[in-house]
């Protein structure tokens, strides 16, 4: 099955390819003839997921799917959230996104030692987070949602080589040693948010393309 994925992120497509396996053609919305920048204004993962979906189902009338990813960080009230790819600016700049992200988390540590010199323990944990991703599918003019969550917590400091966007500072539960950047390809899409959301959209559309099976 031949899919537009709304992204132009080639991690992200390397991922969903591999999550996806056989039967499916992946290709992107500029291998379509769509070169500008696809809309995110949604106050929440799920609108902004549709919008894009939607966005390439109006100019292309194609099977497509697209996805909204956040990192939510509990002592920071949930953010960055729907702002995580433009936490630090517009650029999408993730080495900048992450700095300003454990810079923030580094003040948190701070306000809280002095908390506990003043013999009041923090309510939080100061480094607790999760990622959130929403795919927003459309299959001949219908959408579908699906959703996956990563549990996990901020690193201290950047570690690893692989991945992208905030990898290389988020510890997920699965592999408490290690970032995300410092695992492989395989072993993060096992657990990923992104992954769970992909392989819950596969076995949808596996249901759709299997044959019936005729009763005796």
């Amino acid at each position: 099955m031949k899919m537009v994925f709304a992204t132009g992120n080639s991690g992200k497509l390397r991922e969903a390819s591999e999550i996806l396996g056989k039967g499916f053609e992946l290709v992107t919305p500029a291998q379509m003839g769509i070169h500008e920048d696809i809309p995110e204004t949604g106050t929440t993962l799920r609108a902004n997921s549709q919008q894009k979906a939607d966005y390439i189902w109006d100019r292309c009338q194609v099977n497509c799917f697209a996805d909204d990813t956040g990192l939510e960080v509990d002592v920071l009230g949930g953010a960055p959230g729907v702002h995580t790819a433009r936490y630090a600016g517009d650029d999408k700049n993730f080495d900048k996104n992450m700095d300003k992200l454990l810079g923030e988390l580094s003040r948190k540590e701070m306000e809280a030692s002095l908390m506990r010199s003043a013999g009041i323990a923090p309510k939080k944990d100061l480094r607790r987070a999760r990622f959130k991703s929403v795919i927003t599918l459309i299959i001949d003019g219908q959408r579908h949602f699906f959703n996956g969550v990563l549990e996990g917590r901020i690193a201290r400091k950047k570690a690893g080589r692989g991945g992208f966007g905030y990898d290389p500072i988020f510890i997920a539960d699965d592999y408490p040693e290690v970032t995300l950047a410092e695992v492989t390809e395989e072993q993060k899409n096992a657990v990923s948010h992104r992954g769970k959301a992909l392989r819950a959209m596969a076995e949808f559309l596996k249901t759709r393309t299997e044959p019936a099976v005729a009763e005796a």
